[in-house]
Formats: C-alpha cells, sequence, structure tokens
C-alpha cells in the first residue's frame, strides 16, 4: 500500500517537476542571449579638424562580433572586429594614403578591436513601468597595435523584432572623442594638426 502511495505521488510530481524546469529554462533565456553583429548595419565613422578649416571625414564598415545582452541583470559585453581596408572618405586617393604606415599602417595591423569591460545602465520611467537604458560602454579599443580604454556614450539603444530576420535585433548608436596619438597615430600633429578625432558608432545585431 505505502509503495503504492509513493508511485503515485512520484507520479504527480513528475509533470510539476517537468514544468518548473521549463519555466526556469524559458525565464533564463528570455533575459539573456547573445547577438551577432550585422555587417551591413555596422559602421565606425570619424571626422578629424583639418587645420582649422574643413573637417575630414570617412568610415569603416563590414564590422563584424558579438554582442551579449541582459537589460534585466544590467549586463551586456560586445567585441567588435573593424577591418581598416574598409576606409572610405569619398576620395579612393586619399584613402590610400590613410592606409599606410603614418596612419593606420594596415599592411601590419589590419584590423582594429573594441572589447568592453562594463555596461552602464540607467533606469527610465515609462508610464507605470521602468526600463532600463544602456547610457554608456566602457571598453579597450586595440589600434596601430596598442590597447588603450575608451568610453563609448550610447545616444541611443533598443531591440525590436526584425520583420527581415524573424528574429530580435539590439543596437544602436555610440559616440566618443580619442586621442589618436595614444595609438601612435601623431602625423602632423607637431605642424598643428589637431590629435582629437571625434568617432560615431552605428551597430545592430541579430539574436542567435
Amino acid at each position: 500500500m505505502t509503495s503504492s502511495i509513493q508511485r503515485l505521488s512520484s507520479f504527480r510530481l513528475l509533470p510539476l517537476l517537468t514544468a518548473t524546469g521549463l519555466a526556469l529554462t524559458i525565464m533564463s533565456s528570455a533575459h539573456a542571449a547573445t547577438y551577432d553583429i550585422d555587417p551591413t548595419h555596422a559602421n565606425v565613422r570619424f571626422a578629424i579638424d583639418h587645420f582649422g578649416t574643413s573637417t575630414n571625414t570617412g568610415g569603416f564598415y563590414n564590422l563584424t562580433g558579438k554582442i551579449d545582452y541582459d537589460p534585466k541583470a544590467k549586463t551586456g559585453h560586445v567585441s567588435i572586429v573593424i577591418p581598416l581596408d574598409t576606409i572610405n572618405t569619398g576620395n579612393s586617393e586619399f584613402d590610400e594614403h590613410l592606409k599606410g604606415s603614418d596612419f593606420f599602417d594596415v599592411t601590419n595591423n589590419p584590423t582594429a578591436r573594441f572589447e568592453s569591460t562594463q555596461w552602464h545602465f540607467e533606469d527610465v520611467k515609462s508610464g507605470f513601468s521602468t526600463k532600463s537604458v544602456v547610457t554608456q560602454v566602457d571598453g579597450n579599443l586595440t589600434l596601430n597595435g596598442k590597447t588603450k580604454p575608451v568610453q563609448l556614450t550610447a545616444t541611443k539603444f533598443n531591440c525590436y523584432f526584425s520583420p527581415i530576420f524573424k528574429k530580435s535585433v539590439c543596437g544602436g548608436d555610440f559616440k566618443t572623442t580619442i586621442d589618436r596619438t595614444q595609438w601612435g597615430i601623431s602625423k602632423y600633429v607637431l605642424l598643428g594638426m589637431t590629435k582629437n578625432v571625434d568617432l560615431n558608432i552605428q551597430i545592430e545585431a541579430v539574436k542567435q
């Protein structure tokens, strides 16, 4: 009699345990996900003052990498690879000049990399709910064989369901200003050209 009751209890508990495990799995996957950067929606654009006259601008394209994003836990990580030979200023001769050893030295350093170290969030109220918004991403930029810390200010960051990929897509716009001499790019500084370069980064990544 006792063994029959035990078997009956086990039979009744099994669906409950299965459902509980499934629910925990769904909850975990709903709040943490990995996203692959979409190269067609990822670029780094730069602007640098040209001896106090015009502003030289250009960009790098077809970025790759991954984002791990958990808004509930307020954590994130991003790894970005920037192919420097994709530089485009609208002038092919100027592009080749910038690829040379005076600037990006693409032959010896074909890529730049950004690896985040910390994400910053801010709670923003919207009606009766509160949303955690990405405000800043700290990390290390490797360029020209040197790695230095940078801070990216998020001007916007959001997620949406893509009708094209049929998956969640997260991304945003970020900006920062760097001192190019920290990465050994000091051409024309002694002649009066500024060290400061404004960077604007656009990233979208597709949930995996």
